[in-house]
């Protein structure tokens, strides 16, 4: 993979950036700081010392601890959030209360520029309580004053990535379960980080008070058969059996899951809702514009890279 493109524009001198220990927002971390970029992080627990990252102990709720975050800096990306849990209620916890808080800390700081991580699921927010949760802090997003711009991204894959991992270790075997059929597009934690950066930096003025959806620059996305196959052969096989399974056993799968996995069950009822709708697929008019981002790796390219990562890290 190539090295990330250098800022076109001035630096931002700090960027906060909130769920900067999960897989997104470690991939925003590495490339805010491989820009040139000071970085102020929020963090649940202490993390080792790293030169120009400044850590901030406390959560979403920690409203002192988001005035720390926040204060001084020119642009804030907000990735933090909750993507699955058991409990749909802690939903509207983590991604609406959480998001409302990080705007009140901006506005009492006097901090303007807003970059958001929403979900390409806020298009169908009757499907999924996460994809309602996700419309609903979008509309805060958007009445809160700021000059915000929010991004849906589809599918996020790549090296440390658990949601997609299930797929890459059964098509190890040769299968992999797909939902009814339909399309999606796919988008690397890495160029994903690097959109985001760019859409923080003062050279993104246009971009204000827009909503973009990045892909990896398939046209059309993939069909489900599409990147199953793909999948397969980025694990080494030259195709695997990739049968659309109905609603209902993927509800039952999602059952299972949880008595099996409990909390940690990656499977769940919540999830089959936005599964089962057939198109996932970034639309063209949402593209952010050439001249402030576009992605660097391709599909297949990223997917054998992340199955190789997997493979060395004894995941799969």
């Amino acid at each position: 993979m190539r090295d990330p493109p250098r800022p076109s524009g001035a630096a931002v001198s700090l960027i906060a950036i909130t769920g900067a220990t999960g897989f997104v927002g470690s991939a925003v971390l590495n490339a805010a700081r491989s820009q040139g970029h000071q970085v102020r992080a929020l963090a649940r627990r202490d993390q080792p010392a790293r030169g120009g990252v400044e850590w901030v102990r406390g959560d979403l709720a920690d409203t002192a601890a988001l005035a720390a975050l926040v204060q001084g800096a020119e642009a804030v990306i907000h990735v933090a959030g909750l993507t699955n849990t058991p409990d749909p209620a802690e939903f509207e916890v983590a991604n609406v209360t959480g998001t409302a808080n990080v705007i009140a800390a901006m506005k009492e700081a006097g901090v303007k520029r807003l970059v958001f991580v929403s979900s390409l699921s806020a298009r169908m927010p009757g499907l999924s309580v996460y994809g309602a949760s996700k419309a609903k802090a979008e509309t805060l997003v958007e009445a809160s004053g700021l000059d915000w711009t929010t991004v849906r991204p589809p599918a996020v894959y790549g090296p440390r990535d658990i949601d997609m991992l299930d797929l890459f270790r059964s098509a190890k075997w040769g299968v992999v379960p797909l939902p009814p059929g339909g399309a999606t597009s796919i988008i690397h934690a890495d160029d994903l980080a690097d959109l985001l950066v760019a859409l923080a930096g003062s050279n993104a003025a246009p971009t204000k008070k827009k909503i973009y959806e990045p892909d990896d620059g398939r046209e059309g996305g993939w069909s489900h058969k599409e990147l199953a196959q793909a999948i397969g052969q980025a694990m080494g096989k030259r195709s695997v059996f990739a049968p659309h399974l109905p609603r209902a056993v993927l509800d039952a799968a999602a059952a299972a899951d949880r008595i099996a996995r409990g909390d940690r069950a990656k499977l769940t009822a919540d999830r089959v809702g936005y599964m089962c709708h057939p198109n996932w697929v970034a639309r063209f008019d949402r593209k952010p514009p050439p001249g402030i981002w576009q992605p660097r790796i391709a599909g297949e390219e990223g997917l054998k890279a992340t199955a190789e990562w997997y493979r060395r890290e004894g995941w799969v």
